[in-house]
């Protein structure tokens, strides 16, 4: 294994592994065919935003349950059962529409997620999820009547019906249920059959009350209620009521089905349409390959044929990141391709962390393999720490994000993870082979080597400690201001309400906001006009959670723009209810928190205490001015944008440690040199990784951003601004700010860094 040809082919079998789990994404099907099943289907499934669908997710209402009363592990006994329950109430019924891979899953303590793929309009499936189905026969109350009487309203009418609460017979004994046709009117109606228990309990019942209406009452409904003429002893029926033939189809599948434990609100509903998905694919090939072209391009123009290593490391890393994306089978989402995009960016910081340290090696006169060595081994403790501050936040966005959010999580971490196999793996197999080419000649990087050189003072950065602390200091107020008035631009995700987007070639955005202003049901909605004429963005405030369970506002907003315009489409709707919303600002600030902790615990682990909170308090300011920049430029701020700010903690972090690094190391190997003099040392020798690193991320980026459109604005743009304001942050800000609390430790008394273990041993050797 040490040898350079184990290694190689070691190395080279595993990403052989990984590219052939990649392979089936892009082989045509009919080689597909000819291959074994459990390997042609080690595919990328594409997420609804891609592909086109519905994305339903439903809350469990408790109170039905009687929840509240109950012990917590009680309860949560009896909510774990119920979700079973319905989880699998609800496949039965999707699975009984015919719907083509529907995903259920369970979300949160009380949720559902349903994904409908191919599904432009789920008002039937939402109708028909938010139906319990709870089925009970009465019979009508009348003179003979022992016990409570209750009244039920008509299906279709105002008219109440008094019938005895008790109940004769429950729905769970119906067997089979179809819808049929009446043969004497032709109208649609739901036959049933009952089982055994049923069957006799049925016949008993009405022999003995022949002349008597029963009731059949769905969900505290009466459906029909005729009377009964003889006894029905074949253990089968009629249901009766004035059904459409789609409304006795839905209830025989329905009854069919099983009722739920309990009802099922929908609290949120997104739809995109198949159109407005493969134009998300394309964007987001073309931009990724945009955006990995401009990287490849700055890395060979900067490093030439050494640059060419780090992009053949590059682009077996892509291959890598799709192949462990398949092997999972990973659901490939918008957010997820920008992961990609942002992980190409930031994969290209190992080798030029490499390169750099290796450069310096070679400046201070040693051999290339010996250059080599040192700077894999100096360069290593600097990629593990960038890269699992970046992971803090990463898996932060996992445990909270929500849908898409998480495909982008996922996708960074992979990312991360090949990111620094392939410098091990590729870079290094094809840099010790580079040396090993050139014999007993010497080695030479092409680049910026300008910085920190031999016989040159470092950069005096630190002289604009105080001028550049005071206006970071300004921007951020200024941004609290901005936040505070006019404040952000929120979206649905934060502030509930519906998004509808309207595509309708015929209409003005004057007719347009005419026709719905003549609609009661639509009062206070906003309209926008954005992208080729007669595409509009429509915006409904929040509304209940009981608008949001029946959708009457979206329907009603639908019919009106038909009724204007009949070949209007909806590319995109996207619906969120008060529960949500509130539940998604929380869940925010509480993951921001959580991240800034996070880091804080690990550099404080890693480095020390101030150097912990050196670069907690500028990744504040940061996050501050990034607040700002979206009050400012009004971009929403939703659910892609924070993926955006835990991206961008990551980044900032990442980009401070590289700095801190080399500022321990230097405090080691001179605890005495003057503090001003070893930090301008230390931000000069990383300058130019910070400045390479982040124009590879900037370049990744800026495609999205340029033509990415609306869907990823609120992550692109947001994160061209971050790298700018955490890369000025990491040279100007960090370190001043650690200065000044390395000064105040000195004065306590205190060392600036805890001694190593070579250090602890050399001191208990010391002691008498």
């Amino acid at each position: 294994m040490q040898s350079l040809k184990s290694r190689a082919i070691v190395y080279g079998l595993l990403i052989l592994l990984g590219l052939l789990s990649a392979l089936p994404n892009v082989m045509p099907n009919a080689s597909l065919d000819r291959l074994p099943a459990w390997y042609s289907q080690n595919q990328l499934a594409l997420g609804l935003d891609l592909s086109g669908g519905s994305h339903l997710l439903l809350n469990i209402d408790t109170r039905e349950l009687g929840l509240e009363s109950m012990p917590t592990a009680e309860r949560a006994t009896v909510l774990d059962d119920v979700m079973e329950k319905s989880l699998e109430m609800v496949r039965r019924r999707l699975d009984e529409t015919g719907l083509v891979d529907p995903t259920v899953t369970r979300q949160g303590e009380d949720g559902i997620l349903v994904q409908l793929p191919g599904v432009g309009d789920p008002g039937r499936i939402r109708d028909l999820l938010g139906t319990t189905a709870k089925m009970t026969f009465h019979w009508a109350a009348n003179d003979n009547t022992i016990g409570p009487v209750i009244r039920l309203k008509d299906r279709d009418t105002e008219a109440r019906y008094a019938l005895e609460k008790a109940v004769a017979l429950k729905g769970e004994h119906i067997r089979d249920a179809r819808m049929a046709f009446d043969p004497d009117t032709g109208e649609p109606v739901v036959t049933f059959s009952l089982d055994n228990t049923g069957a006799r309990r049925f016949g008993e019942m009405t022999q003995k009350n022949i002349g008597r209406p029963l009731a059949v009452v769905l969900d505290n409904t009466v459906l029909t209620a005729p009377v009964i003429r003889s006894a029905i002893m074949g253990g089968s029926g009629e249901i009766t009521g004035g059904f459409t033939t789609e409304e006795a189809s839905d209830l025989a599948l329905m009854l069919r089905a099983g009722a739920l434990p309990a009802p099922l609100n929908v609290v949120e509903e997104r739809t995109v349409g198949p159109e407005l998905g493969s134009d998300s694919i394309a964007m987001g090939v073309s931009t990724g390959i945009l955006g990995t072209a401009l990287v490849f391009g700055f890395m060979l123009l900067v490093y030439r044929r050494w640059g060419l290593i780090a992009c053949t490391a590059l682009a077996i890393n892509i291959g890598l990141i799709f192949g462990l994306l398949s092997l999972f089978r990973a659901t490939l989402t918008l957010p997820g391709i920008a992961g990609i995009i942002l992980s190409i960016g930031m994969a290209v910081d190992a080798n030029i962390l490499v390169n750099e340290r290796i450069r310096e090696e070679l400046r201070s006169g040693n051999r290339p393999w010996k250059a080599l060595n040192a700077g894999f081994s100096r360069a290593w403790a600097t990629i593990l720490d960038s890269n699992i501050t970046t992971l803090i936040a990463i898996s932060l966005l996992y445990l909270f994000g929500s849908g898409p959010v998480r495909g982008f999580a996922v996708t960074m971490a992979i990312g991360l993870l090949t990111s620094m196999f392939t410098m091990i793996a590729v870079a290094r197999v094809l840099m010790e082979w580079r040396v090993n080419s050139l014999g007993r000649q010497s080695l030479r990087l092409s680049g910026p080597d300008g910085f920190g050189r031999d016989g040159q003072a470092p950069w005096n950065i630190m002289r604009a400690r105080v001028v550049g602390v005071a206006l970071s200091a300004i921007l951020s107020l200024g941004s609290i201001g901005l936040f505070v008035y006019p404040g952000l631009n929120y979206g649905i995700d934060f502030t509930g309400g519906s998004v509808i987007e309207v595509e309708a070639p015929a209409l003005s955005v004057e007719t347009l906001r005419t026709t719905l202003a003549s609609d009661p049901a639509l009062s206070g909605a906003a309209i926008q006009e954005f992208g080729k004429p007669g595409y509009f963005q429509v915006r409904l405030p929040t509304h209940s959670a009981e608008e949001v369970a029946s959708g009457d506002a979206v329907t009603a907003l639908k019919a009106d723009v038909l009724q204007a315009d009949a070949t209007a489409e909806f590319p995109r709707v996207e619906m969120v209810g008060p529960k949500v919303s509130g539940d998604f600002s929380e869940a925010t600030i509480l993951a921001i928190l959580i991240a800034g902790a996070g880091m804080l615990g690990y550099l404080w682990f890693r480095f020390e205490s101030h150097f912990a909170l050196a670069a907690t308090l500028t990744l504040a300011l940061d996050l501050a001015k990034t607040i700002g920049f979206f009050a400012l430029t009004g971009i929403e701020f939703n659910l892609t944008a924070v993926a955006a700010l835990l991206a961008l903690i990551g980044y900032s972090v990442n980009d401070k440690v590289v700095v801190f690094d080399r500022i321990r190391e230097k405090l080691r190997e001179d605890p005495a040199q003057p503090m001003l003099a070893l930090m301008n040392a230390s931000i000069t020798a990383t300058l130019s990784r910070t400045l390479l690193t982040s124009v590879t991320t900037f370049l990744a980026i800026v495609p999205m951003a340029i033509a990415g459109g609306s869907a990823v604005a609120s992550f692109a743009w947001p994160m061209l601004f971050g790298i700018v304001v955490g890369t000025s942050s990491s040279i100007f800000i960090a370190a001043p700010l650690l200065y000044w609390l390395s000064q105040w430790r000195t004065r306590r008394g205190l060392p600036q860094l805890r001694p190593t273990a070579e250090e602890l041993n050399a001191m208990l050797e010391a002691k008498p």
